[in-house]
């Protein structure tokens, strides 16, 4: 498949929607509800999906933008916490080898950004193995319950080009607002010429990267 062609700002919406051979992009929006830089993970150049919303990872596409909005319960509806463009997936023993992510495999000793590493699984001959992570369980052996919801998707959702804004979440412009998911799971049902117009003004944007730190740091150790 080609890659994402990079139009001009002043390309119609539904033009800025098409990769070459005509597959339209996505739009997936979801609610976050924990925000700890762990799912997703902001840090050391990529934006990774490599826990929770297994379906999300699993439908997910090269040139697909996911977009997480804040959560009503921690007062942050109405604001965005990150954009990611999707470029691409590896499965889960790709991505633990990988040396790009190598920094990104959980260290609970060391800082906040090591410690919500989430290059937390490999599968070998035995099954699956969760390292000591964000999703083990408290006294660091692994979690059944995670391990099943993570893993049934063997993929991992990679991009360079995002936007996290974490904590300090740029409120959602009034004309965008139809965006946002309500309810449990994500949304892809969108009206093609506001998803196109969301995304040409994301890509609109001038900061990119790793904005603020994740809301819920204030309250872990």
């Amino acid at each position: 498949m080609g890659k994402l062609r990079r139009l001009p700002e002043s390309a119609a919406p539904h033009q800025a929607l098409r990769l070459l051979g005509g597959v339209i992009v996505r739009l997936l929006t979801y609610v976050v509800a924990r925000d700890f830089g762990f799912a997703p993970n902001p840090f050391h150049g990529y934006c990774t999906l490599a826990t929770c919303k297994p379906i999300i990872r699993r439908v997910a596409k090269p040139g697909d933008w996911i977009v997480g909005t804040g959560s009503a319960a921690r007062k942050r509806a109405g604001r965005f916490v990150f954009a990611m463009e999707v470029a691409e997936a590896l499965t889960f023993n790709d991505y633990w080898s990988d040396p790009r992510f190598r920094r990104k495999k959980p260290n609970l000793r060391g800082s906040k950004k090591q410690a919500f590493g989430d290059n937390i699984y490999f599968r070998d001959a035995k099954g699956w193995h969760q390292e000591n992570s964000h999703h083990s369980l408290n006294d660091g052996t692994p979690n059944p319950e995670n391990i099943s919801n993570d893993t049934q998707t063997d993929r991992v959702l990679i991009a360079t080009n995002f936007i996290y804004w974490g904590g300090g979440g740029l409120a959602i412009p009034a004309e965008y607002s139809d965006i946002v998911c309500f309810r449990r799971g994500h949304r892809t049902n969108f009206n093609p010429e506001l998803a196109a117009k969301f995304i040409c003004w994301l890509r609109s944007q001038t900061d990119r990267g790793f904005q603020a730190d994740p809301l819920d740091w204030a309250k872990s150790p």
